[in-house]
């Protein structure tokens, strides 16, 4: 899979973004290179049975790229609602 340009809507939080995919997935049970996060997807191609590999993977079906980006992402966004949800129970207090 190639790194594809990923476009944030806040100017200068891909760091920040890098930082917290690391902390989740490490949350998750994942072994994480806080310098590479993004290499967590082998280690989930690898759980999820999906041949995966550096460089090109033209031969993996969308359904196998979906499960991979769907548990990273899905982690990422159910720890954003939770993180979302102590925020605004905070507020009202």
């Amino acid at each position: 899979m190639s790194r594809r340009n990923r476009k944030y809507a806040v100017p200068g939080v891909e760091r920040g973004m890098q930082s917290f995919k690391a902390e989740v997935m490490k949350r998750e049970g994942y072994d994480v290179d806080p310098n590479h996060p993004d290499d967590v997807k082998y280690e989930v191609a690898k759980e999820l049975g999906v041949p995966l590999k550096p460089g090109g993977n033209g031969n993996l079906t969308t359904e196998s790229a979906g499960q991979i980006g769907g548990k990273i992402g899905g982690s990422m966004v159910r720890e954003m609602i939770r993180l979302a949800q102590q925020q605004l129970s905070n507020r009202s207090e």
